[in-house]
């Protein structure tokens, strides 16, 4: 059985940089199979996608998001890092991380989430 699990800091001051861990049990974040996403949700702009870093490290992101966004990973344990820079009060909101099989191009497994705060 699968499962990921995010932790980070609930709150983050505006400015700084935000950084969550994702990890994944159960499988491996190198198999050739998945890609390994980031998505958050907020009230305001419900379910945004944010980025993904597939078997080989490399990633794609959110075009919105580019700028201040960074997902790498630590194949040792097996763990996924986002990084969203210059944080604001726009970014509160809960971050998930989810796994999707490349074939049919859907998420079969998710993580809990994790609740972030911005505020000074």
């Amino acid at each position: 059985q699968v499962q990921l699990q995010e932790s980070g800091p609930g709150l983050v001051k505006p400015s700084q940089t935000l950084s969550l861990t994702c990890t994944v049990s159960g499988g491996s974040i190198t198999s050739t199979d998945y890609g390994w996403d980031w998505i958050r949700q907020s009230p305001g702009r419900g379910l945004e996608w944010m980025g993904v870093i597939f078997f080989d490290g490399s990633s794609h992101y959110n075009p919105s998001l580019r700028s201040r966004t960074s997902i790498s990973r630590d194949t040792s344990k097996n763990q996924l890092v986002l990084q969203l820079s210059s944080v604001i009060p726009e970014d509160a909101g809960v971050y998930y991380c989810a796994r999707h099989q490349h074939v049919v191009g859907e998420y079969d497994y998710w993580g809990q989430g994790t609740q972030v705060f911005v505020s000074s």
